[in-house]
């Protein structure tokens, strides 16, 4: 019992479970940024999956990791762009549409792989990003480790979540995306485009979702395999409500469930001889189902997502 409890206390694992939720961070920022306006995208698997095999395919035909970065978030723009087109102005179903792209973006990606590696038969590795350590700060008991010896992504991750908390709080911008998802009537009422706020939160939110997915194959691996994703995507979405559509809290609720995943690891080597390892797979999910179960109840979501707007009506 005490050696369980001591896994908490430990620097790896919580150096651990800030590298899972680096990946969960964009994904979840980007959704939240994409129902702040109004629009509920159910397509983040798939793009997540996209982001990852474009960012690493860039690399491995000669890019730099930056470069890499850049035509993944691209990727996930163009499929944020195409999501909207069917969503926003014709009025589709944000559901359907969202789960045709996640299987049109996987299948894209799967295609491609094969079509760019015929003859592979295991993943080839690029140079990934390193862990850069920050002086001094690095050398703080735990917590040092921890968030000032990660990779670039991983700091850009945590960055995200002050740039997209301070955009929708503090700027015309957020208040625009906020009231596009609360009362687009009042954003037309001023002049401004609810369907270009709409699109334009789409395409970005999707851009940070894709850099989600080519955290994974840029920064925790360095190659690219099918079903690494491997529902984060979901998890994302169900992070948006757990954090009640609110960036900081969104970002503890993504590190509380790298922390479940990163202990259920560790308790498979204490106790994987008596209990069997599936039960110990679940336990981030369902210790995050509880979780969103207790605070769902008490969430306010915006009034208007997975509303169509059309101009003129009331």
């Amino acid at each position: 019992m005490m050696e369980a409890f001591e896994i908490f206390l430990s620097a790896s694992f919580w150096v651990a479970a800030i590298r899972i939720a680096s990946p969960l961070i964009f994904a979840t920022m980007g959704e939240l940024v994409c129902e702040r306006a109004g629009v509920l995208n159910l397509g983040i698997e798939g793009i997540m999956v996209s982001g990852a095999f474009a960012g690493w395919l860039a690399v491995y035909l000669g890019a730099d990791l930056w470069t890499g970065v850049a035509v993944a978030a691209l990727t996930g723009m163009a499929f944020g762009l195409l999501h909207a087109a069917l969503t926003v102005p014709l009025g589709l179903s944000q559901h359907v549409v969202g789960i045709g792209i996640t299987l049109l973006a996987t299948s894209l990606t799967y295609f491609t792989y094969r079509i760019v590696l015929p003859e592979v038969t295991s993943p080839p590795k690029i140079a990934a990003f390193q862990p850069l350590k920050i002086p001094v700060l690095s050398d703080i008991p735990v917590i040092g480790p921890a968030l000032f010896n990660q990779t670039p992504l991983t700091y850009l991750a945590f960055a995200t979540v002050a740039i997209v908390a301070w955009v929708l709080a503090r700027t015309p911008l957020g208040l625009a995306i906020r009231a596009a998802g609360e009362n687009p009537s009042a954003v037309e009422a001023q002049g401004i485009s609810v369907t270009g706020i709409r699109v334009g939160a789409v395409m970005a939110g999707s851009g940070l979702m894709a850099v989600g997915g080519a955290f994974l194959t840029m920064s925790a691996f360095d190659s690219f395999f099918f079903e690494m994703v491997n529902g984060r995507g979901w998890i994302c979405i169900a992070l948006v409500v757990f954090g009640s559509w609110r960036p900081g809290k969104a970002l503890v609720g993504a590190i509380l469930f790298a922390a479940f995943d990163a202990y259920q690891i560790r308790l498979q080597q204490i106790a994987g001889d008596v209990v069997p390892y599936q039960v110990f797979l679940m336990m981030p999910y369902l210790l995050s189902i509880a979780a969103l179960v207790l605070v769902a109840r008490r969430a306010t979501y915006p009034r208007a997502l997975m509303i169509p707007y059309r101009k003129g009506e009331r």
